[in-house]
Parts: C-alpha cells; sequence; structure tokens
C-alpha cells in the first residue's frame, strides 16, 4: 500500500468510529466500502473487522454502566453457534455483493415497529440475533442495522443502545478477524502487506474516533440522536447500491 492509502484507510478508521460513537450506526459502512475500494475484499473484511472491533470495545468500554450484560451474553451465545457452523463453509463475497449488501441494509431502519416483533430481553431472540448478525457480518461485512432490530422495540437510552449495540458488535467483528485475518499477511507478493504497524494504527484511530464520537454524544438530544441517523444511513446506503451496480454491470 502507498503512503496515501494508508493515510486514507486511517482517516477513514477515526471518521467511522466518530460516527458511530455518535449515531451507533453507518460508520461501520462507509468504512468498509473506503476498505473494499482499496484492498482485495477478504483483506478488507479483516482490517475491517480489526478497527470494528476496536472501536465497539471501546464505546462498550465508554459506555459500560448502561450495558446490558445478560442480553449481550444471549447475543454472544448466537454469534458462537454461528461461527461454529460457517466454519464448515467456504465462502467470499464479491466487491460488488459487499456493495449490493451494504447498499440493502438501509431498508431495515425503516420497517415500521409493528413488523418487528423482535426483542433482545428475550434470550431466544438475543440468541437468534447474534447468530444472524454474524452471519451478516462474514458475508456483507456490515451487521449493525440488523443487530438493532432487536434493540428497536426496547426502552432502552441513546447511551444504552450505544452500549449495547457495541458490545453485540464485537462478536460479529471477531467473527471476521478470525475468518479472514490471515488475509492481512498474504498480500506480500503484490506488494500490499498490511504490516503490524499499520493494524495497530487502525486500532489507535478507531479507538480515537470512538471518544471522540462519545463526546457529541452527550450533546445531542434524543430527538436529533434517533432521526439523523436513519438519514445519515439511508444517504450512504443508496451510494452503496449505485456502486454495487455499477461493479455488477462491469463484471
Amino acid at each position: 500500500m502507498s503512503g496515501l492509502s494508508i493515510g486514507l484507510v486511517l482517516a477513514a478508521v477515526f471518521a467511522a468510529s466518530a460516527i458511530s460513537g455518535l449515531l451507533g450506526m453507518a460508520g461501520g459502512s462507509l468504512l468498509m466500502a473506503v476498505l473494499t475500494l482499496t484492498l482485495p475484499v477478504a483483506a478488507a473484511l479483516a482490517l475491517h473487522g480489526a478497527a470494528q472491533l476496536a472501536s465497539n470495545l471501546a464505546r462498550a468500554g465508554f459506555n459500560a454502566r448502561h450495558v446490558r450484560y445478560r442480553t449481550v451474553g444471549w447475543f454472544g451465545l448466537g454469534a458462537v453457534a454461528s461461527m461454529v457452523l460457517l466454519s464448515f463453509v467456504a465462502f467470499q463475497p464479491s466487491k460488488a455483493a459487499v456493495f449490493i449488501g451494504m447498499g440493502l441494509l438501509p431498508i431495515l431502519v425503516w420497517l415500521p415497529l409493528r413488523l418487528i416483533p423482535l426483542d433482545a430481553a428475550r434470550p431466544t431472540h438475543a440468541v437468534a440475533g447474534g447468530f444472524l448478525a454474524t452471519v451478516m457480518a462474514l458475508t456483507v461485512g456490515v451487521s449493525g442495522p440488523l443487530s438493532e432490530l432487536f434493540l428497536v422495540r426496547s426502552s432502552l437510552n441513546r447511551h444504552e443502545v450505544i452500549g449495547t449495540k457495541a458490545a453485540f458488535q464485537v462478536f460479529a467483528h471477531l467473527a471476521k478477524l478470525i475468518f479472514y485475518g490471515g488475509a492481512l499477511f498474504s498480500l506480500g507478493g503484490q506488494g500490499e502487506g498490511l504490516a503490524l504497524g499499520l493494524v495497530a494504527g487502525v486500532v489507535l484511530a478507531a479507538v480515537a474516533g470512538a471518544a471522540v464520537g462519545r463526546r457529541f454524544l452527550d450533546v445531542i438530544s434524543e430527538h436529533q440522536f434517533r432521526r439523523w441517523r436513519r438519514w445519515i444511513f439511508t444517504a450512504l446506503g443508496a451510494g452503496f447500491l449505485i456502486q454495487g451496480l455499477r461493479l455488477l454491470a462491469g463484471g
């Protein structure tokens, strides 16, 4: 990778982590888009996993007293079951599939509440959420909006949503590192090998971005939090869908 590419990746990690720290969504999709355009898909998934794992651990830590840990435990059980099952399947998405998948995700945030009989407070729902979110993370790269469907019927405030969802997402991003992590160090022959220094830089940028996002989260109102996040995520999704269709048409 060139110095310019490394700088772009680190800047994208910081910005994505700050956005996720503020809105609880959209940042991961933005980062996945940048990485997919910069790197082969497997390496993009792995580096995205490293960055988002650090970012979500930081957000969960910053909001530790607001996390619903019992619910996270059930969610994690479903995530582990998903990883065990998918370890028997050989699959790697194309760049077009990643962009199209991310472009369609905003549909989930506009579903009427009456059509979403899901509640992460119920153990069976939390287990199902962990299983499905991990499958989506490993095939599309992003699963935050799906995880959120299991929280929309809850009475959680914005800090509880951010903290609990961040803890949920730790499992999905850890899965990407486990499944695709080898790709980070197998690109040397192409001059694209990612050194441990870059991974460390990505982690630091993610934690710094999460800290900035947390500061802004304390400033905005509940109304602003719930209104802005859907529109920003939808606008990004439209761009991703167009890019995915262009890649698909171009073969």
